[in-house]
């Protein structure tokens, strides 16, 4: 299989690696796959990078960076038919978590030279793509102060950026939001609404993960509070798998919904990455629209045949 290799040198665990894209590239060809092109890059000319990525001739583009890289990959990869290849090289790596690709990056790499190509949805809002979910209010905002900060997080920014997490419970008013899903805006205050693209998983330890990536589905997860109680109930309600009935939380499957504000702009925390954006806010769901790679899963093993009683 011949890859493109597009590195985002700003992406979380590459910070202070002093040649990723060489390191990279030799673990590519190590596993054998054939590098048709490494676009070395940070976040500034990713886009690009992505595009011309897209154009070469190559069966895969292989992502090094977050889900904010992947998210970039897919809105360069739709409609070309070329496949997505991510490295989990961010935070959280919540994608390829949910394609089954291993945290760890040399399995990763093996894992990739043996992959299969399936069809995942993507969704939009206002013509920006995301491929996990897209975040506003409190989430938001909270995302911005890490990414200004990220450099110098340590143990003790981490600690820091925990204690203005509680802090934004209290500091931060409810947005007024109209909702539309379908029937009318409905009004909304709340602190917090999560669009995913596909349900999250209820289940032990199933925090922000999803099995199925190709239901053509937006699910809509709202708070009605987020001080602290309730977010410390709503978060081990979650880790013990069984929180979308959780009292303060609204949760809606759509295929299309619409927020609207007397705000001239909106803070939108799409797949990690902040943007403004304008309202009103139209999302929907493109389905299997774009091709990805993941580890193989094997077929299951023949049940034994049944020998006729004598």
């Amino acid at each position: 299989m011949k890859v493109a290799l597009v590195v985002n040198k700003s992406s979380g665990s590459l910070l202070g690696w002093p040649d990723p894209a060489g390191e990279l590239e030799a673990k590519l060809a190590a596993a054998g796959l054939e590098i048709g092109a490494v676009l070395d890059g940070d976040s500034t000319d990713l886009a690009e990078r992505m595009a011309h990525a897209r154009d070469l001739p190559v069966d895969a583009v292989v992502t090094a960076g977050g889900d904010g890289t992947i998210s970039a990959a897919a809105a360069a990869l739709l409609g070309s038919g070329k496949a997505l290849a991510p490295l989990p090289l961010g935070t959280m790596n919540l994608l390829a978590k949910d394609l089954g690709i291993p945290v760890d990056l040399d399995a990763a790499i093996a894992a990739l030279a043996g992959s299969e190509a399936i069809d995942i949805d993507v969704g939009d809002v206002n013509g920006h793509k995301f491929l996990c979910n897209a975040m506003l209010g409190v989430p938001a905002r909270l995302a911005e102060r890490r990414e200004r900060n990220r450099l110098n997080m340590g143990v003790i920014g981490w600690w820091k950026h925990s204690l203005a997490t509680l802090k934004a419970m209290y500091r931060y008013p409810p947005m007024r939001i109209g909702l539309d899903l379908g029937d009318g805006p409905v009004t909304l205050r709340s602190k917090a609404v999560v669009v995913a693209n596909n349900a999250y998983d209820e289940g032990f330890g199933q925090v922000l993960s999803r099995s199925r990536l190709d239901r053509g589905e937006l699910t809509v997860y709202a708070t009605r509070r987020l001080s602290v109680w309730p977010l410390v109930r709503l978060s081990t309600r979650m880790a013990l798998g069984h929180w979308t009935d959780d009292v303060d939380l609204e949760t809606h499957h759509v295929r299309e919904l619409a927020v609207t504000s007397r705000r001239r702009l909106i803070r939108v925390m799409l797949d990690g990455e902040t943007r403004l954006i304008r309202p009103p806010l139209t999302f929907s769901v493109l389905p299997k629209a774009l091709k990805v790679l993941r580890p193989r899963i094997a077929a299951p093993a023949p049940e034994p045949e049944l020998e006729d009683a004598a």
